[in-house]
């Protein structure tokens, strides 16, 4: 990845930071972009001494135009993006019959509506400059099994899913634009794990379930990110690598 420039959203925490560093640790231009600017400086502090630069933007994926002036700030401070990944996302544990409006619509617009908000604009400069840009977004596999508690958010990722899907197809075969899905289980150390596994007799259930018999890491997932945005996986398009130690197999409920 070096001299190349990523942008990852929600990249000051968690998983996106995890993979930020990754990639800056192979020597790319990173520029993450969330809505904290305190939690930004901070990972971007973190990463001050890897071989890639870091800059930040604070940015709602919600908001187009916030989101088409990120990008064009990214091409003035590194001369263009390489390379984007979709990882903002919001989610909560929550009985269907329960779930607001609100609380819907909140989830809808950061993962579905977010994801294509960041896509669309990356595509857009990419098609112009004749840049065959490549596409990570970040799903989870109850996109495609459902799960009790997150309806909300396995509709949103599932429509992630199926727009990754087409846009591979339409975009791949006429610009050389590449978009690919990694599928992550629970993972360590993540703020989405603390949401749905809420207490002990959720963490030991849910580690029940999983055949490899532990949760996954950060850098596992980052690992997997990074491999799929290099030349190394220039042959993998509309693809979605799963990442849950078997998880998927056994179901999962978070209620």
């Amino acid at each position: 990845m070096t001299a190349k420039t990523v942008l990852v959203t929600g990249g000051s925490s968690g998983m996106g930071k995890a993979i930020a560093t990754r990639l800056c640790r192979d020597g790319a231009n990173v520029v993450i972009t969330g809505r904290d600017p305190e939690k930004l400086e901070q990972a971007k502090g973190e990463m001050a001494t890897l071989d890639g630069r870091v800059w930040t933007v604070a940015m709602d994926v919600r908001k187009r135009e916030q989101v088409e002036e990120t990008f064009f700030q990214a091409t003035s401070q590194f001369g263009g993006v390489d390379a984007l990944v979709n990882n903002a996302a919001g989610n909560f544990v929550v009985r269907a019959e329960e779930l607001s409006p609100n609380g819907w619509q909140s989830v809808i617009d950061i993962v579905l509506n977010g994801t294509w908000n960041c896509t669309q604009t990356a595509a857009k400069e990419w098609i112009a400059a004749g840049k065959a840009g490549s596409i990570v977004n970040i799903v989870a596999t109850y996109a495609w099994t459902g799960a009790a508690g997150v309806v909300h958010s396995a509709s949103a990722k599932a429509g992630v899913l199926a727009m990754s899907r087409s846009l591979a197809v339409e975009w791949g075969s006429r610009y050389g634009i590449r978009v690919n899905c990694v599928a992550p289980g629970p993972v360590e150390k993540t703020g989405g794990v603390e949401k749905l596994i809420q207490d002990e007799r959720m963490h030991q259930r849910v580690l029940q379930n999983i055949p490899a018999g532990r949760f996954g890491k950060l850098e596992e997932i980052a690992g997997v990110v990074a491999f799929l945005l290099s030349d190394d996986a220039a042959y993998i398009n509309g693809d979605c690598l799963t990442m849950d130690g078997g998880m998927w197999m056994n179901g999962a409920r978070f209620i």
